[in-house]
C-alpha cells in the first residue's frame, strides 16, 4: 500500500458504526437510519397543546419528541402527556429533557423512553474553585458517580435510554480548570459521564456536543468520537447546533454544522434547533439527510450553473423536470447545459437531460445516451416514457393515495 492508498483508506466516506440503542421501539445506532427528532416548546404541564404538538411534529416525520420537565411536577405530568397520547393512538417515543433536577430525572426515567441530562449542571456547581488536584478531581467524579447511581437503577429498571448532553456554555468548573473553556473539554465532559455509566453496567447511551458555533460543535463531536473510539465505548451520537437561529441564518448554519458530520459519517439522530415551530424543523432536517445521502426522502436532481456554452434555457428545463418529476422519491435527474461536462458530471444520475444546442435536448439513461438532438418540446414527454419503461413511473394521485 502506497501513501496515496493509506490517505484514501483513511479519509473515504464512511458511517462510524456505533452500537444500537433502543428508544422505545426506535433503534438509534448500528444499522439503523439517522433518525430526526425534535423538541416542543409548549408548557409541559398544558397537556392539550403539548400533545397537539406532538402529533403536529410525528405528522411531519419526527420521530422522537422531546419535551422539558425542569421540576418534578413537570415531570410527573409526562405521565399523563402519555396516557394522552396513547389515547390519539401516537405512540412515538418522549425524551424528558432535564437540567439541575436530578430527581426529576428519576421520576421521569420511570415515564418515558429517554432522558437528557447536561453534565454541566446535572451534578458539580459552579463554587468559583479554579484549580483541582488529582485527588480532588477524582473525588468529584465520585460524587457524580453516587448521584448518578439512583438515576441509572430506575433506567435498567424500565429500560430507558440516556442523552448524556454536553454544552459549550455550561461546562463545569472543574473540566473548564483542567482543559480550558475548549472542543476537548466538551468531549472530556460527555466521556467521563459515559465511563461512570459504563462502569455501573448501563451502556443504554447516546451522547452529544451540542454548540452555537458550529467549529467548536464539529470539532468537539469529532474529538468526541475520537475518545469513545479508543475506549472501545462505541455509543450513538447525537448532533445539531444549537440555538442556530430561525429562517435561512438558523436553516444554512444547521445544515453546515450538521452537514459537515454526516459527510464524514458520524451522526445516528438529529436535531436542527430553529427559533419558529418546532414543526418548522423535521422539513430542513429532511432536507439535510437527503442532500448528505443518508435518507432518500423525494427526487434528486442534479443540475449545474450553466456558462456560456449552454444553448438553452436550462432555468426553465429544470422548472419543468421538477414539475413532473419531483414527486419520484429515490429517483435522480441530472438536467445540464451542454454535451462537454454535463454526462459526466451527473455520471451517478439515474437519468439525464442535457441540451445539445438549437432548442435540442439529448437524454440518457445512467451514462448511456439514449436519444439525442430531439426537440426540447418533446424531451419532457420523452423522459417520461424512459423512465415509465423502467418500471420507476409513479402518478401523482398514486402517490397522495
Amino acid at each position: 500500500m502506497n501513501k496515496f492508498d493509506e490517505i484514501n483508506k483513511r479519509l473515504s466516506p464512511y458511517r462510524r458504526l456505533s452500537w444500537e440503542v433502543m428508544v422505545g421501539n426506535i433503534g438509534i445506532g448500528g444499522r439503523n437510519p439517522v433518525r430526526i427528532q425534535s423538541m416542543t416548546n409548549t408548557d409541559t404541564m398544558d397537556i392539550i397543546a403539548t400533545c397537539d404538538q406532538v402529533e403536529r411534529l410525528v405528522g411531519e416525520g419526527c420521530e422522537l419528541v422531546r419535551i422539558t420537565a425542569p421540576d418534578v411536577l413537570a415531570a410527573q405530568n409526562l405521565r399523563n402527556i402519555k396516557i394522552e397520547l396513547e389515547k390519539r393512538n401516537c405512540f412515538v417515543p418522549l425524551i424528558a429533557d432535564i437540567h439541575f433536577n436530578p430527581k426529576a430525572a428519576e421520576v421521569a426515567a420511570a415515564i418515558v423512553e429517554k432522558i437528557r441530562i447536561n453534565p454541566g449542571n446535572y451534578t458539580d456547581r459552579n463554587r468559583g474553585k479554579i484549580s483541582y488536584s488529582e485527588t480532588e478531581y477524582n473525588a468529584e467524579l465520585d460524587k457524580i458517580k453516587e448521584r448518578l447511581a439512583p438515576l441509572i437503577e430506575i433506567c435498567k429498571k424500565h429500560n430507558t435510554a440516556i442523552r448524556i448532553g454536553t454544552n459549550h456554555g455550561s461546562l463545569s468548573e472543574r473540566v473548564v480548570s483542567r482543559y480550558g473553556n475548549t472542543p476537548l473539554a466538551m468531549a472530556i465532559s460527555a466521556l467521563e459521564f459515559a465511563k461512570i455509566c459504563h462502569s455501573l453496567g448501563f451502556d443504554n447511551l447516546i451522547l452529544s456536543e451540542k454548540s452555537s458555533n458550529v467549529k467548536t460543535m464539529v470539532s468537539s463531536t469529532r474529538i468526541l468520537c475520537e475518545l469513545l473510539d479508543n475506549e472501545g465505548l462505541n455509543y450513538p451520537i447525537h448532533i445539531g447546533v444549537t440555538e442556530a437561529g430561525d429562517g435561512q441564518d438558523g436553516r444554512i448554519k444547521s445544515a453546515v454544522g450538521i452537514g459537515a458530520l454526516l459527510a464524514i459519517g458520524i451522526g445516528d439522530t438529529i436535531r436542527v434547533s430553529l427559533t419558529e415551530k418546532p414543526e418548522a424543523e423535521i422539513l430542513v432536517a429532511k432536507d439535510i439527510l437527503q442532500a448528505s445521502g443518508d435518507k432518500i426522502y423525494k427526487a434528486e436532481f442534479v443540475s449545474c450553473p450553466s456558462c456560456g456554452r449552454t444553448k438553452y434555457d436550462i432555468e426553465a428545463a429544470l422548472a419543468k423536470v421538477k414539475q413532473e418529476c419531483s414527486h419520484l422519491v429515490g429517483i435522480k435527474i441530472g438536467v445540464m447545459g451542454c454535451i462537454v461536462n454535463g454526462p459526466g458530471e451527473m455520471a451517478d444520475a439515474h437519468y439525464g437531460y442535457v441540451g445539445s444546442g438549437n432548442k435540442k435536448v439529448n437524454l440518457y439513461r445512467s451514462k448511456d445516451l439514449v436519444y439525442s438532438n430531439i426537440d426540447e418540446d418533446k424531451a419532457i414527454e420523452m423522459l417520461k416514457e424512459m423512465i415509465r419503461q423502467d418500471g420507476n413511473w409513479k402518478d401523482k394521485l398514486d402517490i397522495i393515495k
